[in-house]
């Protein structure tokens, strides 16, 4: 695999990554008894960290890529493996 695919491929597990970990741990200003902003929506994040969100990201693209890449190295799944057109095809 080159050089260039790992660098994508691993840009998208950490948005991907990036996405799902962003919900965890935020808490609203009415939680954490925090003063609010006049005009500022009731489910504003209070506690909004992205150095926390970029750490987690980052530890979760490593795993998921290690899992995607030694899939790749000992093609453990390989396309063939997905073809479920073999799956329905009844031969009679």
């Amino acid at each position: 695999m080159k050089i260039t695919s790992i660098i994508a491929i691993f840009g998208l597990f950490w948005v991907m990554s990036a996405f799902f970990v962003l919900p965890f741990g935020i808490r609203t200003h009415d939680e954490l008894g925090a003063p609010k902003v006049a005009g500022q929506a009731d489910s504003a994040p209070g506690n909004f960290s992205p150095r926390l969100i970029i750490q987690r990201a980052t530890i979760l693209a490593v795993v998921l890529f290690a899992f995607y890449y030694a899939n790749y190295v000992n093609e453990w799944i390989t396309v063939a493996d997905l073809d479920i057109t073999t799956y329905f095809s009844h031969k009679t």
